[in-house]
């Protein structure tokens, strides 16, 4: 009986060490990827196009297919999204004059990262941002108003400096991320990122990883200033996803908002092509 039982403990253990090395291996060779919620998911989309030019996603009547690219612009996030962006209007609009990107590019990346935070921190929107109508500032492993990893920030800077990176965005960028001498590089950004009374830099390295991707595209043959399909995507799934094509795919993470799916890269889309704060952001 005792030999039957431990005949049984010894086939668990096996049976868990299998398990265990086989998902390591499929870990190693990437079989168990999921690439970011993307649009073969959403299908039925097609092609991102421009919504009304006149209604956008305003208060007006809809197809289906607009309803559904349209279901964030009806909700308490976005309401408090669209207020911190008010807010902040004229930052992202000295960075836009500073580095060449749109505003409204600049601030289509940022929707998402913000709808994202608060519809995963629901309790925190209820209490704080909604009431307060700000936009969250994070702090942990994604930083700021648009979620920046310090790691990602790091290489911003790197191609910033590398005249020979495909990634170079062009003389004078450098110099505006550039530090005052003696400061700790690692405190020094994490204190720039996470600064929740001023978003300057937070809006600043987005707008120069935009720019880093777009001279990416162009020295391989291909226009993307204006395309927020290509750009938010990547802006989510970072520069080792970015691999210039003549047909990119909108994708990135998903974010479930309005009773509806979507992609980052979809979410940042839809504002972009909509006609919300486009009195202030136009494209």
């Amino acid at each position: 009986m005792n030999n039957k039982i431990f005949l049984k403990i010894i086939y668990v253990f096996a049976f868990v060490g299998f398990v265990f090395v086989a998902v390591f291996i499929s870990m190693q060779f990437g079989w168990l990827n999921v690439r970011g919620s993307i649009s073969e998911r959403n299908s039925f989309f097609g092609q991102v196009k421009k919504t009304d030019n006149t209604n956008g996603c305003l208060n007006a009547p809809k197809t289906s297919e607009e309803e559904v690219l349209c279901a964030w612009a009806d909700t308490a996030e976005w309401a408090v999204v669209r207020d911190g962006l008010k807010k902040d209007a004229s930052i992202i609009q000295k960075v836009s004059e500073e580095t060449g990107v749109p505003a409204r590019m600049i601030a289509a990346s940022v929707v998402p990262e913000q709808i994202r935070f608060f519809t995963s921190n629901r309790e925190s929107f209820k209490r704080y941002f909604e009431p307060m109508k700000l936009l969250g500032s994070m702090s942990q492993f994604s930083l700021g108003v648009s979620g920046i990893k310090q790691e990602t920030a790091n290489d911003i800077e790197k191609y910033s400096n590398e005249p020979t990176s495909v990634f170079y965005p062009g003389e004078g960028i450098a110099e505006l991320l550039k530090y005052p001498e003696g400061v700790n590089h690692d405190a020094e950004l994490y204190k720039r990122l996470t600064d929740a009374k001023d978003h300057y830099y937070s809006y600043l390295y987005t707008a120069v990883y935009l720019k880093e991707i777009e001279m990416q595209w162009k020295n391989a043959g291909f226009e993307v200033y204006d395309r927020p399909d290509v750009l938010v995507t990547l802006f989510n799934l970072g520069f080792k996803a970015s691999s210039p094509k003549p047909n990119p795919q909108v994708a990135g993470s998903g974010i479930f908002v309005g009773g509806k799916n979507y992609t980052f890269g979809l979410l940042g889309t839809s504002f972009y092509n909509s006609n919300e704060l486009i009195e202030i952001f136009p494209n």
